[in-house]
């Protein structure tokens, strides 16, 4: 390959060449937002400065815990709120991101976190019993963060819990001093399964993430085809843990568009976020769309579902699955 010489333009001492920076994707959110909001089931609504507010407190609560740039905590929990400030409070304070594939078998499971090294989990009170026999087997962990959906209710386990995740959350200041770091500094982590062998450790850096969610934007918003911009419902059903849900959390969060997390996928909850919160977008594989259209609230034809979009990947549509979307969405 030939050499070239093109012409540079040589900076001037005030210009600054600034990196770009998961962190930069939610000042961004919440400037384009307005008084849209993010929605967790029936439980909970928030801002989106509140969801700015949360991702500080999460700094703040993972900072005392001894958690630094560097480290790597995991978080085992269905879609939630919590699991999208995880998404920024993690990477923007220099640690890494170890999104957990709770749909492996145990030993898998233990595979993937001893592989990565985490030091710190986030667990929802669903998976305690899950991580329970495993906890000996992972010696770098120093704590687990439990997530709870009643806090009143104790939880008995052998976990060595730090607290609470609401708890320990509300005692924190509302502002964190985010360090400024490398563009290429990783931010998350996960483990592929579609390969022979042991699950394999996918890194994504800042840059990547931030490139990624500016390509899928412009995308999102063609000509024609809009399906994501900041008067859009969004929900995913595709797993956070799954290559951050495609992706399209981040984007939903640059581009300030309402988004609802339905926790874990049960039909009929997963029908009464699409009806009552209007939502317009949503991505998933076939098996979990075959889910939703089957729902027996729908297939009684007693609400419509015409105006949803949904992004579908993984594997093609069979003819059947086809067909009933096409009964659902014209009912």
């Amino acid at each position: 390959m030939s050499s070239v010489s093109p012409k540079l333009l040589p900076a001037t001492p005030s210009a600054t060449n600034s990196p770009m920076m998961i962190g930069d994707l939610l000042e961004a959110g919440v400037r384009m937002a307005g008084d849209n909001q993010i929605v967790y089931r029936d439980q909970s609504r928030h801002s989106y400065k509140r969801f700015q507010e949360r991702v500080h407190q999460l700094a703040h609560t993972l900072t005392e815990q001894g958690v630094k740039a560097g480290d790597v905590v995991a978080i085992l929990d269905w879609d939630s709120h919590r699991y999208l400030e995880c998404f920024f409070a993690i990477p923007m304070i220099g640690a890494v991101l170890h999104t957990v594939n709770v749909r492996l078998a145990p030993e898998q499971i233990h595979y993937t976190m001893e592989h990565a090294d985490d030091v710190f989990v986030i667990v929802h009170e669903d998976f305690v019993s899950l991580l329970e026999p495993l906890a000996d087997k992972l010696p770098l962990v120093r704590g687990y963060l439990l997530c709870q959906e009643h806090i009143t209710e104790s939880v008995d386990t052998s976990l060595p819990l730090v607290g609470e995740f609401e708890d320990l959350l509300s005692q924190q200041p509302v502002q964190y001093a985010f360090p400024s770091f490398d563009e290429n500094a990783v931010a998350t982590l996960f483990y592929t399964t579609g390969t022979t062998g042991n699950p394999k450790g996918v890194f994504f850096t800042h840059r990547q993430l931030v490139l990624h969610t500016m390509g899928e934007a412009s995308a999102f918003q063609a000509p024609g085809f809009e399906l994501l911009n900041r008067d859009k419902v969004y929900m995913p059903i595709t797993p956070m843990f799954h290559v951050h849900a495609w992706g399209v959390p981040y984007t939903a969060t640059l581009l300030g568009a309402t988004q609802v997390y339905p926790g874990r996928y049960e039909p009929d909850m997963l029908v009464k976020l699409l009806v009552n919160e209007k939502v317009d977008f949503s991505h998933c594989v076939p098996t979990l769309l075959n889910m939703v259209v089957s729902a027996d609230v729908i297939a009684s034809k007693q609400v419509d579902l015409s105006g949803w979009k949904v992004l579908v990947g993984g594997s093609a549509l069979t003819g059947a699955a086809k067909q009933a979307c096409r009964c659902r969405s014209s009912s």
